[in-house]
């Protein structure tokens, strides 16, 4: 009796899995159906969304370096404008501008011209400040809209670390190498990184360096943005760009 009962037995669980067989169905097609269209609308939303945020991104930094730096050149006027009764947001701002431009026809005379000087002169005696002036200065005067100051020549693009490889740089000045098997014209390239004021120096022949048709404004703002600025295409400056000498550049967008 003991061993009809053992081998009639069945375990529970095997039981509870004949009674109840709606506890593990299979994957329905609706079911399916909505998974696949939650996905569909999740990934919708999320690309709108990162849309979104690319478009605000740089607008919301514009604007709000645009406020830092009205509010910075507003305080240096405004608190003489408070004392005088005047309390108007801008007219320190606009003081400011008005006092950079006066600044600039200053500077442009003789007696400007001469004051300035003497200034810079002191300043260049000045330990750990000479410095911090010098580099600034180089920074500026790269950018300075006078064509006779010693800064950045041209945009250059030379062959770096290794062929097949570019990079972009600035010719600052040039120099004869005297050899035994004759002269050299060298100039002086700087390989700038995105900040700019560091950078490595390269001498190369002249002969080797690629002058693109690039501003050097232009030059710049490749740099500092990291290469999104480029063209599609630069080319040689006074040559018509043939295939071969071309530089073919995709955007990044």
């Amino acid at each position: 009796m003991a061993e009809e009962m053992v081998s009639t037995s069945t375990p529970l669980s095997q039981v509870e899995d004949c009674e109840d067989p709606a506890k593990s169905p299979p994957n329905s097609p609706n079911s399916s159906t909505r998974k696949a269209c939650c996905a569909l609308i999740q990934s919708w939303v999320s690309k709108k969304f990162m849309t979104g945020c690319v478009v605000l991104f740089p607008v919301a930094v514009t604007f709000f370096i645009t406020w830092w730096f009205i509010q910075f050149v507003d305080g240096f006027f405004s608190p003489l404008y408070v004392k005088l009764g005047i309390d108007i947001f801008g007219v320190g701002f606009l003081t400011s501008l008005v006092f950079v431009f006066l600044v600039g026809i200053f500077v442009s005379s003789w007696l400007g011209a001469t004051v300035f000087s003497l200034g810079e002169w002191i300043i260049k005696r000045m330990p750990f400040i000479r410095h911090i002036y010098s580099a600034s200065k180089q920074i500026s005067t790269a950018i300075s809209p006078d064509q006779n100051t010693t800064a950045f020549k041209e945009v250059a693009i030379i062959r770096h670390p290794r062929i097949g490889e570019y990079a972009f740089g600035f010719i600052t000045s040039s120099v004869v190498l005297q050899t035994e098997t004759g002269d050299e014209e060298l100039c002086s390239v700087y390989v700038p990184t995105n900040h700019m004021y560091i950078g490595d120096i390269f001498l190369v022949n002249s002969a080797e360096i690629i002058r693109p048709n690039l501003s050097i404004r232009e030059g710049i703002e490749i740099i500092v943005s990291g290469g999104m600025t480029m063209p599609q295409m630069i080319s040689p400056i006074g040559r018509m760009p043939h295939k071969n000498q071309s530089i073919r550049l995709n955007r990044i967008t």
